[in-house]
């Protein structure tokens, strides 16, 4: 499989459309509708689409207004309150908590009732997934893993499935429906989240593959400047198995240093980008880049300093790129604009 770059172009949208069909195909044998396998289709990822300290409430309803398909990003934390000592999943980023954060159920899954049940009723799965929704758990606590296996159960009808069997090497067929839940690659999540179901349980949401680099690379800022030269093979080491389907990359492993550090877009940065990209479809993954933003610092709306690239135009043409290369969740605090490009 040959990553866009090495292909002449005729038409964007007609090399777009050949690329994505070619790479969709891996998962016909899982018996998928086209657009849930990885490389199916480009959807805007809405970054930390959730209030943040009593700001911003708005960013589900933004981020859905952009249409669906979508990918929404919710980041959850296990909150005990000081008062009564109970604790509780709370939908926040980290503290300060105020004790007024909402659950996942008041959060996401209630508001988007209206939307998934009319999918349902009108059962056209061949458009499933409609809604991905990406799990960023800030703490991993068992008791958190608890209450949210149990919140996931209370919306199964809704979610996307696979059988939990006693080999995990190989994917098993999903039960494609509106919303599939992503979450990260910690070993503890896979072991609550699939090695402690027994053999016949549905699998309720996927992880990530660990991307094991540290050796490499050394951790944090020292990282992210080195990450770029690392190989494709490297950094995607491992393909998918039946829990773990997805890959999750900041933009540093496309451009060394990440956003605040990027120049103009160049053939080479291109072609990195289908390197991994084609790396990821390869072994039957989802590929995620976060977080694209491009914006004057003085319209940043509690956007990460570090993501923004600091123009606009300067993030079009990464988001042209994601969108041509075939990424299939392109994460940005921008969502209209985003949706813009890809629509």
């Amino acid at each position: 499989m040959r990553p866009v770059a090495s292909r002449p172009i005729v038409s964007a949208g007609l090399v777009l459309s050949a690329v994505l069909a070619m790479r969709a195909a891996t998962w016909s044998a899982a018996d998928l509708p086209a657009a849930a396998g990885p490389g199916g289709r480009v959807l805007l990822d809405a970054h930390n689409c959730y209030p943040e300290h009593g700001k911003w409430a708005d960013r589900l309803e933004r981020a859905l207004a952009t249409g669906l398909p979508v990918a929404i990003e919710q980041d959850l934390v296990w909150y005990r309150d000081p008062a009564t000592g109970l604790s509780k999943s709370i939908v926040s980023h980290g503290e300060p908590y105020s004790g007024k954060e909402p659950s996942l159920e008041e959060h996401f899954f209630e508001r988007v009732r209206v939307p998934v049940e009319r999918a349902l009723r009108e059962n056209q799965p061949d458009r499933w997934p409609l809604i991905v929704l990406n799990l960023d758990l800030k703490t991993n606590e068992p008791e958190h893993h608890a209450a949210l296996w149990r919140t996931l159960g209370t919306y199964e009808s809704w979610l996307t499935s696979a059988e939990r069997v006693a080999d995990d090497a190989a994917p098993r067929p999903l039960d494609v429906k509106p919303v599939l839940v992503l979450t990260g690659n910690p070993r503890a999540q896979q072991v609550s989240f699939h090695d402690a179901l027994a053999p016949g349980t549905r699998l309720r949401l996927f992880g990530a593959i660990p991307v094991e680099v540290e050796a490499t690379v050394a951790t944090g800022e020292a990282a992210r400047d080195k990450l770029a030269s690392l190989p494709p093979a490297d950094l995607i080491a491992t393909g998918a198995t039946n829990y773990r389907r997805w890959v999750n990359f900041p933009w540093a492993v496309v451009e060394g240093g990440g956003q605040r550090h990027a120049g103009a877009w160049t053939a080479e940065d291109r072609a990195r980008l289908d390197a991994l990209v084609g790396r990821a479809h390869q072994r039957n993954l989802w590929i995620r880049f976060y977080t694209l933003n491009g914006h004057p610092e003085s319209e940043g709306q509690g956007w990460t300093a570090s993501y923004n690239f600091g123009s606009l135009t300067a993030a079009q043409a990464r988001w042209r790129a994601a969108r041509e290369a075939g990424v299939d969740f392109i994460a940005s605090d921008q969502y209209e604009a985003l949706a813009s490009a890809l629509h």
